[in-house]
């Protein structure tokens, strides 16, 4: 008797089912490439935001939205985009600049390189948080605030090129040669670092707002859900829901280039075009029973959301006035910026 062991033949099944893995693996595969062109020159999300908001959501503008996005509880209207959960309703409009005051590039400053001018939130209470969104944002709850100026603007690339040469501090990964990148003098700088942010305010004479400080030069005291009102539009901010709708690849727009989104102080920007870093830890607001090692004073939170919501990670709608996130002080990327804020005397 032989002691060779017979070849064994793939038989059908086993063809079959290798096949089947991997056509299974492939979608993955090509997730994992996708998130490196995205995110090439950026940190990657989970290593900063291990719990991601809408990591279990199967992508956006779907019926899952409506669990968040629904508005069923509110008293008020929800914004209607949200509710509908797609991009039906919003035509693309046929000028690509709509709603824009300046066009996307230009060469000379329209409000220079001194840092922006501020307006003045007066004292007082105001609604900050949801009840009907994300667990993180709620409790609905009332805030008394004294009175503070917030910049008018985000900080511009121009003025904060005035920062790093006044100080040698170092330039934003996108600047090449200590400036910024032609025709974006007046865009929001980005590639900034809690730390870079914190930096520039105290050289300015200023400092990080608070994140209720935040919320309230965005929101106002009627508890609005964008600083506009209850209804979302792209026409009023620079967010990713605009670029889709487009048809376009994304980028930051001029700070003040959207008047109709403008808050009731006077503030810009205050919902899309960069995300903008606060002083604020983040923490429960009050009432918050929600068990999350995120909770502490490891991670700041930033406010008002941008032109790029990390859709490939699901991470959400973001343009709300009481949308928060929360990254490591280190983080810098392509849409995080900041703008400062003040004490009024």
């Amino acid at each position: 008797m032989s002691n060779q062991v017979p070849l064994i033949k793939p038989d059908t099944f086993s063809v079959a089912l290798v096949l089947l893995l991997l056509i299974w693996s492939f979608p993955s595969i090509a997730a994992k490439q996708r998130s490196q062109r995205l995110h090439r020159g950026d940190q990657d999300c989970v290593s900063c935001h291990q719990d991601a908001k809408h990591a279990g959501v199967s992508g956006l503008f779907t019926k899952e939205c409506a669990i968040c996005h629904s508005g069923s509880a509110r008293k008020k209207p929800a914004a209607k985009f949200e509710l509908e959960g797609n991009l039906d309703q919003l035509k693309k409009p046929a000028d690509p600049h709509a709603g824009m005051k300046f066009p996307m590039y230009y060469e000379k400053s329209r409000i220079g390189g001194k840092p922006t001018s501020m307006v003045l939130v007066p004292a007082g209470e105001f609604t900050m948080g949801t009840n009907d969104r994300l667990p993180d944002e709620g409790p609905e709850h009332k805030v008394t605030l004294p009175a503070f100026y917030i910049d008018k603007y985000e900080v511009t690339n121009l003025q904060y090129k005035q920062f790093i040469d006044a100080t040698n501090h170092k330039s934003p990964d996108h600047f090449r040669n200590r400036t910024f990148p032609e025709g974006k003098v007046d865009h929001p700088v980005t590639y900034v670092s809690w730390y870079d942010a914190d930096g520039y305010c105290r050289w300015a004479g200023k400092r990080l707002p608070t994140q209720e400080e935040w919320e309230k030069a965005a929101r106002g005291t009627d508890g609005r859900t964008y600083p506009w009102g209850n209804d979302f539009a792209i026409t009023r901010a620079n967010t990713p829901q605009r670029w889709m709708v487009l048809e376009q690849d994304g980028d930051t727009t001029p700070v003040g280039a959207f008047p109709s989104g403008v808050s009731a102080y006077g503030a810009y920007d205050m919902s899309g075009n960069v995300w903008e870093w606060t002083s604020s830890w983040y923490k429960p607001y009050p009432g918050n029973h929600r068990i999350t090692e995120n909770y502490g004073e490891k991670y700041k939170v930033l406010k008002g959301g941008s032109w790029w919501d990390c859709t490939f990670y699901k991470c959400g709608i973001s343009a709300p006035s009481y949308n928060r996130s929360f990254f490591l002080r280190s983080t810098k990327n392509k849409s995080f910026g900041f703008r400062c804020a003040k004490d009024a005397q």
